[in-house]
């Protein structure tokens, strides 16, 4: 099995995280993706999030039955603060037998020497890098102190280019908040469960 992992908040989910996962599934040939809406990112435990039931929710909407890519409760339920290494040796004792495949930007490719346990999460998992449209080439060298030649050369080779598009959670949450359109911007049920739960509309600053 070839599985791909993709964390994040998802706050709100938006058409740039589902473009992501997709290219992903296609151009590693992955079995399976899980989109996995983290209960704390540790780069964000100052922000306030929706609660994780709401964002699980809104993946699950915007997912739509797509039967490769599913959103995943682990992080949540899981509880406090989502170290990457946790969940990735979860996985790996649920699925002893899988290729995991990390899904990550090139931005958190520059960060990941400071996580948790990185040699540990490029041990659990190959680190797919994903390009977007024109961006210049990854800097892997980050890597060169936690990994061997060959897992290096592994990670260079899962690199993954998607269109580029200029869409973040920040903006959606803005725009929520001033009454403004979603409309394109994420799924229309992903819209409409926003207005019906009055998401967003009390934290201007998020």
């Amino acid at each position: 099995m070839r599985l791909g992992l993709y964390g994040g908040s998802f706050d709100p989910v938006h058409y740039g995280h589902l473009l992501l996962a997709e290219c992903c599934r296609e151009v590693l040939q992955l079995d399976e993706v899980w989109l996995i809406p983290a209960s704390v990112p540790p780069h964000k435990q100052a922000r306030e999030l929706a609660p994780g039931k709401a964002r699980f929710e809104m993946l699950e909407l915007a997912l739509g039955g797509h039967e490769q890519l599913r959103a995943s409760r682990l992080e949540i339920d899981r509880g406090g603060v989502s170290y990457t290494v946790e969940t990735l040796t979860a996985v790996h004792e649920q699925h002893p037998a899988a290729t995991i495949f990390l899904l990550m930007g090139a931005d958190s490719l520059r960060d990941l020497p400071t996580w948790r346990e990185p040699g540990r999460i490029c041990e659990l998992s190959v680190p797919a890098v994903v390009r977007r449209g024109g961006a210049a080439e990854p800097d892997f060298r980050v890597l060169t102190p936690l990994v061997s030649v060959e897992r290096l050369t592994a990670i260079r080779a899962a690199q993954v280019q998607m269109p580029l598009i200029e869409l973040s959670s920040t903006d959606l949450r803005d725009r929520a908040v001033a009454g403004k359109s979603l409309r394109y911007r994420t799924p229309r049920a992903v819209e409409k469960y926003i207005e019906t739960h009055g998401l967003y509309r009390l934290d201007p600053k998020g």
